[in-house]
């Protein structure tokens, strides 16, 4: 049996699960909610706060939707509940964030700027200190969006590997590289 599927999943004061006749799991919290469908193979036990994922059968597909699921589960619990947020910094000299609602303005060394739409499950923030590279702050109770949000926002100026300048996640360590000088 899959180490990540028969992992419990405690559930916090105030969220509550509810599985619909259809096989769709809902999730609501104090920060959101949230919905997946399962699996017609696997199903979803809950019994003093502890929710369980239990499959009908041993086939590898099965097996596959099994941690998968659990997982997803798990991340709607966490995300109703206390949220995500993911940081990214700005390296680069001349590199601005600002937000106006939900609009982030970039100035990434292109000849425009770029103004990008975050969706409105996101909250975003730009933190700009003197001395210090711009941050941009991204917070949901979807970790699906809120990664595919960030990484988008990454692939407008992807760090490059010789000065480092670019949109990089908190704490990212980058590949260095040495420049021709290294040659000799």
């Amino acid at each position: 049996m899959s180490r990540i599927g028969k992992a419990i999943i405690n559930l916090p004061g105030g969220v509550e699960l509810k599985v619909s006749d259809d096989n769709v799991v809902t999730v609501k919290g104090p920060k959101g909610q949230l919905t997946q469908p399962l699996a017609d193979n696997l199903s979803v036990k809950m019994e003093d706060g502890v929710v369980t994922v239990e499959r009908a059968n041993e086939e590898k597909a099965t097996r596959a939707q099994h941690g998968l699921t659990r997982a997803l589960l798990n991340n709607m619990v966490e995300g109703v509940s206390n949220g995500f947020t993911i940081k990214q910094e700005l390296v680069g000299v001349g590199y601005r964030a600002k937000t106006t609602g939900q609009l982030l303005e970039l100035s990434l060394g292109y000849s425009h700027p770029i103004v990008f739409e975050i969706p409105s499950e996101v909250k975003v923030e730009a933190i700009t200190e003197k001395g210090k590279n711009p941050l941009i702050v991204l917070e949901s109770h979807d970790k699906q969006l809120v990664g595919a949000v960030a990484a988008k926002i990454r692939s407008l100026r992807k760090p490059e590997p010789y000065k480092g300048k670019g949109i990089r996640y908190v704490g990212e360590q980058l590949r260095r590289k040495a420049g021709k000088s290294a040659a000799k």
